[in-house]
């Protein structure tokens, strides 16, 4: 298992298109991958579960990636945020 907070920098947040992107990333990999926000856990793998979070710019979440491809898993998945989701 592996985790990695990570701050979101696109301006309006976790809306659809941002949660759209950050899902077809993680359906990617065979891990296990959450994010915990406040006291809420997510599946990233799951649209509903990622825009459920309420997740808006400057809040930092923290992936959690747990199998075989765990490593390069939260290493997309934090550059992905890094670079704004495609905003």
């Amino acid at each position: 298992m592996v985790s990695q907070k990570v701050i979101i920098k696109n301006p309006t947040g976790l809306h659809l298109r941002p949660a759209g992107i950050l899902c077809k990333e993680a359906m990617q990999f065979k891990s296990l991958i959450t994010f915990s926000f406040r006291d809420n856990i997510a599946n990233a793998k799951s649209v509903l579960s990622v825009l459920g979070s309420c997740v808006k710019c400057g809040d930092e979440i923290e992936f959690v990636c747990e199998g075989e491809d765990e490593q390069e898993a939260i290493e997309r998945l934090v550059a992905v945020v890094e670079s704004g989701l495609g905003e």
